[in-house]
């Protein structure tokens, strides 16, 4: 259940109401706002709906929130509706319903928050879609741990997903590629080939290399670099893949820009602009009259080579999207593509369709810190950090965890010595360690030889303490943390809530023991219950980010 969003349709129920009944005049009902006070002594949750309206109804606020608050058919989970100056409404949470949460987390288990916002809509999330050039970066990995946790999100909003990688396969990148493993393999066979500065320098190269040479000795020195390239690119892209299973992250289309040309889309695309008028020729080149739609110039999409531009082949690959039916496009690119993203938009509108209907969301980058210290990187120079060596180091969760702490506006400085920390400190280790006290407390249980369903008929009723219940409002949260990441495209909201979740329930597992001698036997049940419903919460928050849910640390 959406409280939040129940209560608001409560709200415009209960003006409705009063405007029926003569204790408020006829007007447009506008949008109900309800929100968290600052001070829980108000209350749960509150509306300052009254003020706003107050300049339609004619009436003062407090007046307002008095025949709102008197109209209100005051649903079964509320204990307690209040009215504050200037005009406020204040709701309360009833215990009882607070209480019945625990069944409701256990009875809905792996779906527990999910909702229907989303109605099968199909939505699209494009994310990584790092060249096959070389090994995933960090800055790749952001982009990866972003795009996979908004796509769950999406699913546990009722959206059809797909994840899709977008394969650059296509090129003079891919040529440069095959002559960069020419030469290393012409190299390893003691010839004198050097690297020019364009050529890619990462040593990534001379293990493929090695390779050819264990495998074909010296028999493709006369090969083209095309089929070095195509050797090159399948190797790495297998590696990528790879990188990306270890970070539990999946796709379900892999498309391939080559394909573009295969398929004539990208002709296609340059034909229906000329047509509408938004291409032209100037200097042997095609351009796109982007200038049309409030970019600072024009574009060249198909340069006087021949060689169509990276701006013609996406805006022909958006074009496809368009065609595909998504209703809503997400793509996730790092902060070197914040130019470039709205000219392929203007492609798009260009070509028929509101673009609208895609949202691009930018990261910014990461810096890795180890001892206090900025771990220097260069990408083109081949000095960097990959992502599988980030891992290594710190493991796959703490990867994700950290790449999801910040907004994707901020830069991330990623603490290398903080990620592996075995403290409260780590807030990895914290909320993990939430699910594995949860864990404890069963294994305990089984190991005392007590029967394993004891609580299945828990009373919950003896849930009172106010930590409980603290826990339990924070369980309620959960919807509207899934609603804010796909109605806003921020995927951080889950990281915030579930180190809150973990703050809170730490204390709680302090003060409302299970296994002591002295708690009763029929509040023992009941908090059995409520712990297997936290670990139940715990494992769908963090698989929610991808991350583990460890039953031992």
């Amino acid at each position: 259940m959406r409280t939040r969003h129940d209560l608001g349709l409560q709200v415009q129920a209960a003006i409705a109401n009063a405007q029926t009944a003569g204790d408020l005049p006829a007007f447009e009902i506008p949008p109900v706002v309800i929100e968290r006070p600052r001070d829980a002594g108000y209350g749960d949750y509150a509306t300052p709906s009254a003020m706003p309206l107050a300049r339609l109804a004619r009436l003062a606020p407090l007046k307002i929130a008095e025949a709102i608050a008197g109209h209100l058919d005051r649903p079964a989970y509320l204990s307690e509706v209040t009215v504050s100056p200037p005009g406020f409404i204040n709701f309360r949470l009833a215990p009882g319903f607070l209480q019945q949460q625990v069944a409701e987390i256990v009875r809905r288990g792996e779906a527990y928050g999910a909702f229907d916002l989303g109605q099968g809509r199909r939505v699209q999330v494009e994310f990584v879609s790092a060249n096959p050039t070389g090994p995933l970066t960090i800055g790749r990995g952001r982009g990866g741990v972003m795009g996979d946790t908004l796509a769950r999100a999406f699913a546990a909003a009722g959206y059809d997903v797909t994840r899709e990688y977008y394969f650059n396969n296509a090129g003079r990148q891919i040529e440069m590629l095959g002559e960069s493993l020419k030469i290393r393999y012409q190299q390893l066979l003691g010839q004198p080939a050097v690297l020019g500065e364009d050529h890619y320098q990462g040593d990534y190269l001379y293990w493929i290399a090695a390779v050819l040479v264990s495998q074909y000795g010296d028999t493709l020195q006369e090969s083209p670099a095309m089929e070095f390239a195509r050797i090159a690119e399948k190797s790495i892209f297998t590696s990528i893949r790879t990188t990306l299973q270890r970070l539990n992250i999946r796709f379900d289309v892999y498309y391939n820009e080559n394909d573009l040309y295969t398929t004539g889309r990208v002709w296609e695309a340059l034909e229906a602009l000329n047509e509408r008028g938004y291409a032209y020729q100037q200097d042997g080149a095609h351009w796109f009259r982007s200038s049309a739609f409030g970019d600072e110039k024009d574009r060249v999409l198909i340069k006087s080579s021949g060689e169509p531009t990276y701006r013609m082949a996406d805006i022909a690959y958006h074009w496809h999207k368009a065609e595909r039916g998504f209703d809503r496009v997400v793509d996730i690119f790092g902060a070197d593509h914040h130019a470039t993203a709205p000219t392929v938009l203007m492609g798009v509108k260009a070509l028929g369709y509101d673009p609208d209907f895609v949202h691009v969301l930018i990261h910014q980058f990461v810096t890795l810190i180890r001892d206090g210290e900025q771990v220097r990187m260069s990408t083109r120079r081949g000095h960097y950090v990959t992502l599988d060596e980030l891992m290594d180091e710190v493991g796959a969760d703490a990867v994700r965890y950290f790449m999801l702490s910040r907004s994707g506006n901020s830069t991330i400085d990623f603490d290398m010595d903080l990620a592996v920390e075995q403290s409260d400190k780590n807030p990895v280790y914290y909320i993990q360690n939430a699910h594995v006290r949860c864990a404890g407390i069963f294994r305990k249980w089984t190991e005392a030889g007590l029967p394993p369903n004891a609580d299945e008929a828990a009373d919950l009723s003896l849930l009172t303490h106010e930590s409980e219940l603290a826990f339990l409002r924070k369980a309620l949260e959960l919807p509207e943390v899934l609603e804010l990441m796909v109605t806003q495209y921020e995927p951080h909201h889950i990281a915030f809530y579930a180190y809150e979740l973990a703050s809170i329930f730490h204390p709680t597992y302090e003060t409302c023991r299970v296994l002591h001698s002295e708690v009763p036997e029929p509040l023992r049940l009941a908090r059995l219950r409520f712990y297997r419903a936290a670990k139940q919460l715990f494992g769908r928050v963090l698989d929610l980010m991808g991350m583990s849910a460890l039953e031992t640390m």
